[in-house]
This record gives structure tokens, sequence and C-alpha cells, in this order.
């Protein structure tokens, strides 16, 4: 299983951003996907997730409403548009997936997600 994330880079606050995550080796369609965050000296955060068929979306609080999460499993990639980006948005962002039997959970504890990606960095200057 792979997860490649990209995507990153360096931007001004006010910013937008796209990243992508393109899985292989795992059956895609079948595993609910998230973003996650890690600023240095902070611990993981959940960013967004999204459940098997799109169905149910979350979103953490510092993100909502700036950050959009979609799929497309027919192409086998997770992507998040970044948009009114901050400086406190700058850390690694990582994408995830597990399988899951439920259409509908989107777990957000990071234990929960079995294959990760390598990382994609973003940094936003004020």
């Amino acid at each position: 299983v792979q997860l490649q994330a990209s995507g990153g880079g360096l931007v001004q606050a006010g910013d937008s951003l796209r990243l992508s995550c393109a899985a292989s080796g795992l059956t895609f369609s079948a595993s609910v996907a998230a973003w996650f965050r890690q600023a240095p000296g902070k611990e993981r955060e959940f960013v967004a997730g999204i459940s098997r068929s799109s169905r149910n979306i979350l979103y953490g609080s510092s993100v909502k409403d700036r950050f959009t999460i979609f799929r497309d499993n027919a192409k086998n990639t997770l992507n998040l548009q970044m948009n009114s980006l901050k400086p406190e948005d700058t850390a690694i962002y990582y994408c995830a997936a597990v399988y899951l039997a439920s259409t509908s959970a989107v777990p957000r504890s990071s234990s929960t997600y079995v294959y990760w990606g390598q990382g994609t960095q973003v940094t936003v200057s004020s």
C-alpha cells in the first residue's frame, strides 16, 4: 500500500493550495480517508476526513469553512483544497486511510488509520 501526498509549498497568508494524495495497493473505494497535520512541537491534528462514498465529511474546527476535502474513487485520489491560508496552518500534512465496514464513519483519531503517506510540507508566511 502506498499513499503519495503532493502539492505542498510556501505561500503567503490568504493564498490557496490544493493537496493531493494518490493511493495504490489498496481498494481505495472501500477505505475511509483523511488528512492530518503536524506542526513542530505539536501533536498530530485531524484536519478533515471523508467516508467511503463521500457521504459523510468532517473537518477540524480550525479549518472548517476554509478547507474542502474531496475524493475521486475512480482515480484513487484524495484531495484537500485549502483557502484563506493562515500562518498557523503551517505544518506537514499527511494523508491516511483505513478499511472500515461502515459506509458513514469518519474517525478523527490518528490511531485508527492504518495507511499513511509520507507527508507534504505547507508553509504559510505572514
